[in-house]
């Protein structure tokens, strides 16, 4: 049985479908979800977010903070990734993450030491 995944931010529902596996960044490590899982609420940490779907390519995200829920409903899990911002890999600027990074690193400060995790977390995505 699928899990059911939502992946929203305040501005947009980045994707929503059916996946194998959901696996995220917490603030306390990696989590991993699938079909059957207990209810769960995670803090998420600024990190990768993965999906795979099947016999279909895995589907990657940044996510830049916020939560991920998890229920379980007569069989179905629901997991809802609630983000304060989320960029699906195909929608990263690998040379715009890496200008970020150049100027935070520049920068002293815990806005700095916040945006070169993001733009770290993107350029790793890209591989």
């Amino acid at each position: 049985m699928p899990v059911e995944v939502h992946l929203v931010t305040p501005e947009r529902e980045v994707w929503v479908g059916e996946a194998e596996q959901v696996t995220a960044r917490g603030v306390d490590g990696d989590v991993g979800i699938l079909a059957g899982h207990a209810p769960l609420l995670v803090q998420l940490a600024i990190g990768p977010l993965h999906i795979l779907r099947g016999d279909q390519p895995e589907l990657a995200a940044v996510i830049d903070g916020g939560f991920m829920h998890v229920a379980s409903n007569e069989g179905i899990t629901r997991v809802d990734v609630m983000a304060t911002y989320a960029e699906l890999a195909s929608e990263i600027d690998l040379v715009g993450a890496q200008r970020r990074l150049e100027t935070a690193q520049q920068l002293d400060d815990v806005t700095a030491k916040a945006e070169i995790a993001k733009a770290t977390a993107r350029i790793r995505l890209l591989g």
